[in-house]
């Protein structure tokens, strides 16, 4: 049995409490003294000699009370931090001053391949063959950067926090660090977590071109292949690569996602596959897995596909044909099993012509494809999206809710929307930070201010009317105009690719593109 035995402090009381149960000849197994407690576990104790000792206990003069309990303050903590330790999927281990493991969970036995006694005992030297870690972490007292280390070969993230005394015991001083162990998965689960990603539910609309987009993702979701997701800026490629990973069976792992257009190519190359230590001028020490490596299991999303550099793209083809990539700086080929999904608002078949996208790459990446519709193509959703967004910015504005007077309803269905759900999203969040009315007006949206930015533009860039919108249009109209201007002259393709001194095949492709017909000889 176990007691609480409460009293008043005083010098000696302790000592006069444990003096009884040595005159009762009881055997004491453990003794937790707190300020104004002892608890005292007494095997021998039964319930019926209980009331015999509380008197005993209570004719000490400052004892209180007499209470069972049942389990010592000290074990109990003892039992709650075992269990934490065993539940944390991370590895973790406590060290001494020295370096030494004092205590390890079970994750950490597992990727050390040894038993939690085992650990014990070892010195963080032996067990990561770093000479430096150790000397490192004794020399900063524990308060070292995260650094990448590698036990048996796999990569993990080291993060240390220093274990320290009272300040009232001994000014602070530092008696070791608690270590743990972040695999590079278990990284890209936690960036994972933070997204706000979800299913085809938070694919707002209802018109026939979005249940269509619906009804196509959620077949294409559950086949493990690559997949294609093209349309203009701002129409949600991403919600819907979010929502497809949610219905894949992948949806456990993570769902990471690199814009190709954001970096530059070897900012992009890092982020993408990681890099060694050392690998380039200001590379983290220990170096860092890429999102390829931390989203194992999972999917990778590569918005802007287009915008990527030949040299990734023949990186990224190697990986797809094996699922094998190397760190930059490292020799060691590392293997993952990701699905990955790409987006693009460029025609990739016509870079594909031009040379400036790989047929190959355009072909593994197109296995599955999905065309997510511009905004004026369903404008049966435009205001169910700004009541959407209305909710949202008022929330974050800290204003009770607008709603849309009838004028304004009309110009919001009969704008063009160029920009596209983004551009809707943030004509709203403007109208609602820019007014205090209950009830958003036509004038209140301010599209005419968007329309006239876009005029401007167009001004500055010599663009005038009848021209073309943009330079993939400008290409095409001054190619259809060259060869229908040079074809009767020259009326076979191989005659045509002779004079302009390139490929028949070339020709005879936008030849057909622009349907400009003639024998092909």
């Amino acid at each position: 049995m176990r007691i609480d035995v409460q009293f008043a402090d005083r010098v000696g009381i302790a000592h006069e409490i444990l003096a009884v149960l040595a005159r009762r000849d009881m055997n004491v197994v453990a003794v937790e003294v707190d300020s104004s407690d002892v608890f005292i576990d007494i095997p021998g104790l039964t319930p019926a000699l209980l009331p015999s000792l509380r008197e005993d206990f209570l004719r000490v003069a400052g004892v209180r009370a007499v209470e069972v309990v049942d389990v010592l303050p000290g074990a109990r903590r003892r039992l709650h931090l075992d269990t934490l330790l065993a539940v944390m999927a991370d590895p973790i281990m406590a060290v001494d001053a020295s370096g030494r493991i004092v205590a390890a969970n079970a994750a950490a036995a597992a990727v050390a391949h040894m038993q939690e006694s085992e650990l014990h005992g070892k010195t963080l030297h032996a067990l990561f063959g770093e000479d430096s870690l150790q000397a490192e972490l004794l020399e900063r007292g524990f308060q070292a950067p995260s650094r990448e280390v590698r036990l048996h070969g796999e990569p993990f993230l080291l993060e240390v926090t220093p274990v320290s005394e009272p300040l009232e015991s001994a000014l602070g001083h530092t008696v070791g660090g608690v270590i743990t162990l972040h695999a590079p998965r278990r990284l890209g689960g936690r960036l994972h977590a933070l997204q706000h990603s979800g299913g085809f539910d938070a694919i707002i609309g209802d018109s026939e071109a979005i249940r269509a987009l619906k009804a196509r993702a959620a077949r294409v979701a559950v086949v493990d292949a690559p997949l294609l997701i093209v349309g203009e800026t701002g129409t949600g490629k991403e919600l819907v690569a979010q929502a497809c990973h949610a219905a894949s069976q992948r949806n456990s792992a993570p769902f990471l996602a690199l814009n190709c257009a954001a970096l530059p190519e070897s900012l992009a190359e890092s982020e993408l596959f990681g890099y060694m230590s050392g690998a380039f001028s200001g590379a983290q020490r220990g170096g860092k897995p890429g999102l390829i490596e931390m989203a194992d299991g999972g999917t990778v999303f590569l918005d802007e596909i287009g915008e990527m550099s030949l040299y990734l793209q023949a990186k990224l083809l190697r990986f797809l044909n094996d699922g094998r990539f190397r760190r930059i700086g490292s020799d060691r080929e590392i293997k993952v099993n990701v699905r990955i999904i790409s987006a693009t608002h460029r025609n990739l078949r016509k870079m594909v012509a031009e040379g400036s996208f790989r047929e190959d790459l355009f072909y593994r990446l197109n296995v599955l494809q999905l065309d997510v519709p511009a905004l004026r193509e369903r404008p049966d959703d435009i205001l169910l999206l700004a009541r959407h967004f209305i909710q949202r910015a008022c929330a974050q504005a800290q204003k009770p809710i607008c709603r849309l007077s009838a004028p304004a309803c009309a110009a919001l269905v009969e704008h063009n929307w160029p920009g596209n759900v983004r551009q809707l999203q943030n004509v709203v969040f403007r109208a609602i930070t820019m007014t205090d009315k209950r009830v958003l007006d036509a004038v209140d949206l301010d599209l005419a201010r968007d329309a006239a930015l876009r005029d401007a533009s167009a001004r500055d860039e010599g663009v005038q009317d009848g021209d073309p919108d943009d330079w993939e249009q400008a290409v095409a109209a001054f190619e259809r105009a060259f060869l229908e201007r040079l074809y009767p002259r020259y009326p076979s393709t191989r005659k045509l690719a002779l004079r302009l001194r390139t490929s028949h095949s070339m020709i005879a492709g936008k030849l057909r593109k622009y349907g400009i017909t003639g024998s092909s000889r």
